[in-house]
């Protein structure tokens, strides 16, 4: 370039062309094309998709059924501005798969529950039905995996409340042959603040033959370690956040993380301000501390959208997990945990309820108990 300057230029010096002729005022050069500068903090959020697309969110939680009841019109496939879930939010979110809660507004207790129930089931299916670019029913494991393959969100009806069933185990068979999956023991007589009764653990034993989870979010401490205790099955708590670090009913204290731990289930860490905090690295802070009580086999996510719940900033909807995974990742979270976490510890307790339910079939007839035959 030096050569070819000198071509052009052979007899002038630098200096002197500062005097050379101008026919036509100078036009600006064109601006530079914009190069962004990299922030270091895109690392672990690109890595943090990179690992969400190999090992999804299983969600413990979401609301939107009722949601969806008292809506006139939707369309989730296009997007839905009404409600915190819909299918391209799932997929920006990395949801693998989604537990469908049945749960009814305080109130509903006998028939009315029951229908209620009912009713919600059936819309779970129409909505499922409605969408099938984006989602997919789901009853057990390999569902779940089946839909994943296929690039569909697992849809896994429940909890419910045990409201619904009463004091009918012929109801409880009925509502798992019709789809459900998880039972909250909250709400009843059978299962409050003593503890299962002897018809309460003759419910327990039922969900163990039929394969239905139970959920102990919200549950007492007498039910939730006597349903450790008859249970043969994992179990979850699909909303529940450490109370060490946040004092609200339904977070779980240290000694019944551990136990919860110990017994195989999954703590399910709820995305929200009043049960978490209102920032990601406070949810953060839940996800390590129940890691280090009940081990990184027993913690998972619940995104609990679309249950009335205000949300930590930047996690206000089903889009958001992978900043809660990035945030882990930049705490040192190994991706072997990070997988466990989003997918496998859900995917266990799945196989674990189903493994027990086959053994229990062998063994135990459908129960003909009655509340007043235990309970007097």
């Amino acid at each position: 370039m030096a050569d070819l300057q000198d071509d052009l230029h052979p007899h002038t010096e630098a200096g002197e062309l500062d005097d050379l002729p101008m026919p036509f005022p100078a036009e600006p050069l064109p601006p530079e094309p914009y190069t962004p500068v990299s922030d270091p903090d895109d690392a672990p959020l690109k890595r943090a998709r990179a690992v969400l697309d190999a090992h999804p969110v299983a969600d413990g939680y979401s609301g939107l059924p009722w949601v969806l009841k008292h809506l006139p019109w939707y369309d989730l496939e296009l997007g839905e501005t009404e409600v915190d879930t819909d299918i391209p939010r799932l997929r920006e979110g990395r949801v693998g798969a989604l537990f469908s809660s049945l749960h009814l507004p305080e109130g509903f207790d006998g028939d009315r529950a029951v229908g209620a129930t009912l009713d919600q089931l059936d819309l779970v299916r129409q909505v499922v039905r409605a969408h099938p670019d984006g989602l997919r029913l789901a009853y057990d494991a390999g569902e779940v995996i089946d839909a994943r393959n296929c690039g569909r969100t697992a849809v896994l009806p429940g909890p419910a409340g045990a409201a619904a069933v009463g004091d009918r185990l012929g109801i409880l068979r009925s509502l798992y042959a019709l789809g459900l999956r998880v039972l909250t023991l909250t709400g009843v007589s059978w299962a409050g603040e003593a503890g299962l009764t002897r018809f309460g653990e003759e419910v327990v034993r039922e969900m163990n033959r039929l394969g239905m989870i139970a959920d102990l979010s919200g549950a007492s401490p007498g039910t939730i370690r006597r349903t450790f205790a008859v249970s043969k099955a994992p179990a979850l708590c699909t909303r529940s956040a450490a109370r060490a670090l946040r004092p609200h009913p339904a977070n779980l204290p240290d000694d019944l993380l551990a136990e919860l731990g110990a017994a195989g289930g999954v703590c399910m860490v709820p995305l929200t301000a009043e049960q978490t905090g209102p920032t990601v690295r406070d949810v953060a802070d839940h996800l390590d501390h129940v890691r280090e009580v009940a081990g990184p086999r027993s913690v998972g996510l619940s995104g609990t959208y679309d249950s009335g719940a205000a949300h930590p900033s930047e996690l206000n909807d089903a889009s958001g997990y992978p900043r809660l995974i990035a945030e882990l990742l930049r705490r040192g979270w190994e991706e072997a945990d990070v997988a466990l976490l989003t997918w496998g510890n859900v995917q266990r307790v799945l196989r674990g309820a189903a493994f027990t339910a086959r053994a229990a079939r062998l063994r135990r007839q459908p129960s003909t108990a009655t509340i007043a035959d235990l309970d007097g």
